[in-house]
């Protein structure tokens, strides 16, 4: 019995390791994009969370100044850690709020926000739905696993194992993430924008010139077409872009 003793106690602390870093990696994946949308079963939630802690906990063991294994530090680490991943989750949630608002924006610009507007599992218009949709494709694609994996461990860099993060620097950090996914959002939306202004003054000048003429019957085929043709063309681009700014966070976050 003497001689498996220090067998369990190795196991005891490979454990109490893995539950610290677990509670990091769990919060995370409530919200994670790709790994943590609501179309995906909790069950499988779970399971990805556990691969990640398995990948996680080893790299950062060794800079863990872990407590003794009791209560009251577990009700510290969870309530710490829990705050960190939720932070590093929602920092890149916010690429999928940014490519979903620009699918609205240039939805309404072309008067196609009400066609599918209140199915799947977020009521978007439907060009939101395609982007949404072609984006987390594009992500799970391009090996965002091994990319969140290692964010996970670079994100101990970030914020300190068991240690609450500093209110002001995460309320800057947050406003800052906020303020770039809406410019990101604004800039992808552009060209549907930019149709939508040049359609809306044609009209004007044609109503001007005809004022008998019912333009809204007239155009209303013309920009359903024009969006979709839009579409066709830019999405390429704006999906390029948007993954070319979540790769560019990953490597240097908050900057």
């Amino acid at each position: 019995m003497t001689s498996v003793q220090p067998l369990f106690d190795m196991l005891s602390d490979v454990l109490w390791v893995g539950l610290a870093v677990f509670i990091r990696v769990g919060a995370a994946m409530a919200v994670l994009p790709g790994l943590g949308e609501q179309v995906i079963s909790v069950r499988v939630k779970l399971v990805i969370g556990l691969v990640l802690t398995v990948i996680v906990a080893p790299a950062v063991q060794p800079n863990l100044d872990m407590p003794h294994a009791a209560f009251a530090p577990f009700m510290h680490i969870l309530m710490t850690e829990s705050i960190s991943g939720l932070f590093i989750g929602i920092a890149l949630r916010t690429f999928i709020i940014s490519i979903q608002t620009a699918g609205a924006i240039a939805a309404q610009s072309t008067s196609l926000s009400q066609i599918l507007g209140q199915s799947g599992m977020d009521p978007l218009p439907a060009i939101a739905h395609i982007l949404t949709t072609a984006a987390l494709a594009l992500l799970m694609t391009t090996g965002f696993h091994v990319k969140a994996a290692e964010f996970l461990i670079f994100s101990y860099q970030l914020l300190p194992a068991f240690q609450f993060p500093n209110p002001s620097e995460i309320a800057d950090a947050g406003r800052g993430r906020v303020s770039q996914s809406f410019s990101l959002a604004f800039s992808l939306a552009a060209p549907f924008v930019i149709v939508s202004v040049i359609y809306n003054l044609t009209l004007g000048v044609i109503n001007k010139a005809m004022p008998q003429l019912m333009v809204a019957f007239v155009g209303a085929p013309v920009i359903t077409f024009g969006a979709i043709a839009m579409l066709l063309v830019a999405s390429p681009v704006m999906l390029t872009v948007w993954i070319q700014s979540l790769e560019a966070f990953l490597v240097a976050p908050f900057r």
